[in-house]
């Protein structure tokens, strides 16, 4: 009796998963089926395939991109230095006021230590608001 339910249950819910996950690549609603060749010399091609990996496209989209638009829109794998330093600091300032809140929700008072702790962090966050300002203002110009 247990093993039947045991069973049961087990094919129930693979039977679920697999109307639960639809997995694959989604559809397309306009499939690209013509095929479009273009002759060029060894060089050409690679300096084509070398501006293709640049724009973090395939040869294929790049192309398609130049030929109907006249241009390549590229796309940034990585966010500037300042971004990511940015990032680093909201990290490291976020965990220490993780600390001091926890140590507050068990009703602790704070320590002297922990005061100007909290009164740096809150400096912290003030400096990193007027870096993003600045960097906002610089970028548009």
């Amino acid at each position: 009796m247990i093993m039947e339910k045991t069973i049961d249950k087990i094919s129930n819910e693979s039977i679920n998963k697999g109307h639960a996950r639809k997995g694959g690549r989604p559809k397309v609603s306009f499939k690209r089926r013509e095929a479009l060749s273009v002759m060029c010399n060894l060089l050409e091609k690679k300096i084509i395939q070398a501006n293709a990996r640049s724009a973090a496209r395939s040869v294929s989209v790049f192309l398609r991109d130049l030929g109907l638009h006249g241009r390549v829109e590229t796309k940034i794998k990585s966010l500037p230095k300042p971004v990511l330093q940015l990032i680093g600091t909201l990290n490291h300032t976020a965990a220490n006021l993780n600390q001091i809140a926890k140590k507050r929700n068990r009703g602790d008072d704070l320590n002297p230590m922990e005061r100007a702790l909290l009164n740096q962090e809150i400096r912290s966050i003030q400096n990193i608001v007027k870096e993003i300002k600045q960097y906002v203002s610089w970028s548009e110009k």
